[in-house]
């Protein structure tokens, strides 16, 4: 909550002016104490002794403080100030660690810093130091910084060390459990309670998720995968368009890809690993591609629904292909592949068999473009970014389609506006649905943009963020329309309790919502 105005107070005649204060206050998850409300209660008592009139409040609910990005309301009181808008002098803010936990001491003191060259002191409320600005506030001020940053380090190291131990037990952390492998809840005895559907998960801290094969028909899709790429020399490709004739879906309902089939070529839960810190996101740093070594294995944690001989040759296999090609070997890949297409993207080098990465590519000659221009393409458009646009046009009208199947399904009806898409469910309110491109930026997170269609109006907006290959849903947000905005609306991966609360891993709670009840089930009063 960015710049909320505080009620004012008029003082009286005789009173001299108070000096006008703004509050801003910071929660994770970290601890009950650092709720917004009790930050607010400590910086009121702290106000009313020292004589401040509360006129502004910034509020950064369920954020991190290791980095600014995402604390929308701290970016904003640090605009109205640079800009000359704060209608305040002072800052005050519970305590050091609530202005942030930056990795870098340096940088919390540089925000503070910005504040104070435009002449608004930042006072923390609840530190044992006096904020005068004499050099042993100075000094403790420095120390409390360190001390911040240094307690993430703390308990992202306790809980990655924690993570890891609960890997080597055998018990599955986060993810999907993939096409033919179910996720099932165990309580702390280790006794199964019940299988986890997609979207849900665990209540109980106690509680333990494990793999188990799943249907039968999926098992039995699994391993017939490896014997057409083993006995039959299949390649990914071949083998998804072989799955797409015969209208077998993904996990996630969707049509098989060269990528889908090599995740399951190549993943060890499939002969029972449990798998750990093969890619690292810590403190909210750039995401990083651990090598084997660092890996966190458990072995024989669950039950295998492929031989691992079978696993070990489909490995060396993909090994052999992923040779080392010289440099001449990977242009001459290159230009072929040019040659068939006409043009060359990531996208179309990563989907091409035989291909090495267009990772591979970028790191050998410094660049795709550079890549590129050896073999005489030169882009004059952004071709990979057109390719993923063709997809999600795609993937935009499959959507429409399964939410008009599903709610047909059901005994609801859906009328399409041919021209804009727009649903009409049941004859009762409106849906629209966005489909939201995953970009990622320069320090490895990742970013959406769902644009409204506003000229429509919709009663409810189902925005579809799209994984970061852009292949397939990553989750869903059923925004209604009074959330949406003019203007396009930016999300990150974590968004703060009053966008997430709209949030859902799947769309069942949608279709139950739109799900027509006959009589009989209606409870009555």
């Amino acid at each position: 909550m960015a710049g909320r105005e505080l009620p004012s107070r008029k003082d009286p005649a005789n009173t001299p002016p108070r000096r006008r204060a703004a509050e801003y206050v910071r929660m994770s998850t970290d601890h009950q104490k650092y709720s917004t409300e009790n930050q607010s209660d400590a910086i009121r008592k702290y106000a009313e002794e020292r004589g401040f009139e509360l006129v502004r409040s910034y509020a950064d609910a369920g954020k991190s403080g290791l980095r600014i990005e995402g604390r929308e309301a701290l970016q904003q009181l640090i605009q109205d100030v640079q800009d000359g808008t704060a209608d305040f002098e002072v800052i005050l803010v519970y305590d050091v660690s609530r202005w942030g936990r930056f990795q870098d001491a340096d940088e919390s003191a540089y925000y503070e810093y910005i504040c104070r060259r435009a002449n608004k002191q930042v006072e923390y409320c609840a530190e044992q130091f006096e904020n005068d600005g004499g050099p042993v506030a100075t000094i403790v001020k420095s120390v409390k910084r360190a001390m911040a940053g240094e307690y993430s380090r703390e308990l992202s190291n306790k809980v990655f060390i924690g993570q890891c131990r609960l890997i080597e037990r055998g018990f599955r952390q986060g993810g999907a459990a993939g096409f033919g492998l179910r996720r099932v809840l165990l309580d702390e005895r280790g006794e199964v309670k019940a299988e986890l559907k997609r979207g849900e998960h665990k209540s109980l801290q106690t509680d333990r998720v494990i793999l188990v094969p799943g249907p039968d028909a999926e098992v039995r899709t699994v391993r017939w995968i490896y014997s057409r790429f083993l006995k039959h020399g299949r390649s990914e490709s071949e083998i998804a368009a072989e799955l797409n004739e015969r209208g077998i879906l993904t996990d996630l309902d969707r049509a098989w890809t060269r990528a889908t089939v090599h995740q399951i070529l190549t993943n060890e839960k499939y002969i029972g690993n449990n798998v750990y810190n093969r890619r690292s996101f810590k403190l909210k740093q750039k995401r990083v591609a651990n090598g084997p070594e660092m890996w966190i294995r458990s072995e024989g944690a669950f039950d295998a629904i492929v031989e691992p001989k079978q696993f070990q040759k489909v490995q060396a296999i993909i090994a052999a292909r992923n040779r080392r090609f010289s440099d001449d070997e990977m242009l001459d890949r290159l230009t072929r592949l040019f040659q068939r297409h006409g043009y060359i993207s990531g996208l179309v080098i990563d989907e091409a068999d035989g291909m090495p990465s267009s990772g591979a590519y970028a790191h050998r000659f410094g660049s795709l473009i550079r890549a590129y221009s050896l073999v005489g393409f030169t882009p004059d458009r952004d071709y990979h970014y057109i390719e993923v646009n063709r997809l999600l046009r795609l993937f935009h009208g499959d959507e429409v389609e399964r939410v008009i199947r599903e709610i047909t399904r059901l005994g609801g009806t859906v009328t399409r506006n041919p021209a804009t898409d727009l649903l009409t469910i049941n004859g009762e309110f409106t849906v629209s649905v966005a489909v939201a491109r995953c970009r990622e930026t320069s320090t490895g997170g990742l970013r959406w943009k769902i644009r409204f269609d506003t000229g429509l109006v919709p009663d409810i907006t189902i925005a579809i963020r799209m994984d970061r290959t852009n292949t397939a849903a990553l989750d869903y947000y059923l925004l209604p329309q009074f959330e949406m905005r003019t203007k396009p609306l930016g999300l990150a991966e974590e968004n703060g309790l009053m966008l997430d609360a709209f949030r859902f891993e799947t769309l069942d709670f949608f279709f139950d919502m739109a799900r027509r009840v006959p009589v009989a089930e209606v409870t009555p009063w």
